[in-house]
């Protein structure tokens, strides 16, 4: 073979691996942005958690687990309820902002128990549900954490306040309420 041909399929070699090369590259980026897309400010305490990669190695599992969940939405009847009671926590919070706080705490949990998510850890349940809700875990995880403060006696009445609030975002994103729909208000700033 004459030398021009070994030129020719070392160029062609090198064109080629620079074409996957480049492909590689922009099916990451691709795969970055949906990611960054799908979950938000999930996708962000993850990789500072983990890093990129493992971030959304972990994010793609977690999108398979819960594919193979049941998760279902609540009938009118379970729905109508918890409503109710998350009022009767809302009503509890101006005399007793500690109680409230717990029983949104628990309401939470109730709700996610109906729907068909696992009660694993607090983190599996903050996991499982950052799949089909990324825009309100970060308020469950803070609201959690409010709980856990105050049960310690840690909490302050603003910061119980918080969590009330942060726990009706995801009660809302729960219950799957629209904007016109009837649902619960945020507690008062007494």
């Amino acid at each position: 073979m004459e030398m021009w041909m070994w030129y020719a399929i070392g160029a062609g070699a090198a064109v080629l691996v620079l074409l996957a090369l480049v492909t590689w590259m922009w099916m990451r980026r691709r795969r970055t942005a949906r990611m960054r897309d799908r979950f938000g400010q999930e996708y962000d305490h993850e990789v500072k958690e983990r890093g990129r990669g493992k971030a959304e190695r972990e994010l793609n599992d977690r999108e398979k687990r819960v594919k193979q969940l049941s998760i279902t939405p609540l009938d009118r009847d379970d729905r109508d309820r918890l409503v109710r009671s998350w009022r009767m926590a809302q009503e509890r919070f101006v005399d007793d902002p500690r109680s409230a706080v717990g029983h949104a705490d628990l309401l939470i949990t109730e709700v996610m128990q109906l729907r068909g998510y696992p009660m694993a850890d607090f983190e599996q349940r903050a996991a499982d549900v950052s799949v089909d809700h990324p825009a309100v875990v970060a308020n469950y995880r803070s609201a959690h954490a409010i709980s856990v403060a105050d049960a310690q006696g840690k909490a302050t009445t603003e910061q119980l306040r918080q969590a009330m609030v942060q726990f009706r975002s995801l009660f809302q994103d729960l219950l799957e309420v629209g904007e016109d729909a009837e649902s619960p208000a945020p507690p008062s700033r007494n």
